[in-house]
């Protein structure tokens, strides 16, 4: 599938490490020159629209979105990738639940496997990022729908944490995050602990997690059932604002993120019956 995007290069802020950003515009963009459309800002953008040898083909958004659209199950969006960089974990780390008392610690004690690993703790600074330089640049680019409930964010592993950290921290920008095979042991109960108190009460946000049961994934079921248990706690309601689903036999790989990626998708852009 010939893949035609809109790449922008010099989007930068002071203190965050440089990345691309790239655009793509579903068919109907074209075919229906009075609409506007919501938006998907996705993480870990260089796997979004292309693979690499090293994964596959990668996510192949541009491939389910067009998909579902052609059924009628959802209202494409403009999907926008931002590249991760060296830095990605500090990039992805939620900054307020990495300050909590002993959270460096256990970040250190996690990937002390990867002691070369740079982690420049700086996500407060790409959510700003996204929030005042790359959103306003699509939104006076393209015709999009700006309001929170047409703005979602998504990712997997840290990009999950990242997705769910902006929704926090931005409820006001962001109306919905889709989280696959979010990474909750990095951060464990201070994780936890920040989502309890800066989730936003149920009302006006969506939510949706997933996981697998091999590798990676086998250690995160304890984990999102705490985490569902905040979020219903906060009075979302499974199923309707508020989806977690378990994926036997799936691991933590963008070819698994990729199969099941139309679910996802369905909840957060789906068409009203």
């Amino acid at each position: 599938m010939d893949i035609r995007l809109d790449t922008y290069r010099k989007l930068d802020l002071a203190g965050l490490p440089s990345r691309r950003v790239d655009v793509w515009l579903p068919p109907e963009y074209a075919e229906q020159p009075e609409k506007r459309f919501p938006v998907l800002y996705m993480h870990d953008g260089q796997n979004v629209f292309k693979g690499r040898p090293s994964i596959g083909p990668g996510w192949q958004v541009t491939e389910n979105i067009s998909a579902l659209s052609q059924q009628g199950a959802i209202s494409a969006p403009i999907v926008v990738g931002m590249t991760s960089t060296l830095n990605r974990i500090g990039d992805y780390m939620p900054q307020k639940a990495y300050d909590k008392p002993g959270a460096a610690a256990m970040v250190e004690k996690h990937f002390n496997h990867l002691p070369h690993l740079p982690i420049n703790v700086v996500s407060d600074l790409y959510l700003e990022w996204i929030v005042r330089l790359v959103k306003p640049l699509i939104d006076r680019t393209y015709r999009t729908l700006a309001a929170p409930e047409h703005t979602v964010l998504m990712g997997s592993s840290m990009g999950g944490l990242i997705s769910i950290y902006g929704l926090c921290e931005y409820p006001e920008v962001f109306g919905a995050a889709g989280c696959l095979s979010t990474h909750w042991p990095v951060l464990g109960d201070a994780m936890l602990d920040y989502l309890r108190e800066a989730l936003p009460l149920a009302g006006r946000l969506r939510l949706y997690f997933d996981h697998g049961t091999v590798d990676l994934d086998a250690s995160y079921a304890p984990w999102q059932e705490m985490a569902d248990q905040i979020i219903l706690d906060k009075g979302y309601q499974l199923d309707q604002d508020f989806v977690s689903l378990v994926f036997p036999g799936a691991g933590h790989h963008e070819r698994f993120w990729t199969e099941r990626l139309q679910i996802p998708l369905t909840f957060l852009f789906g068409r009203p019956a």
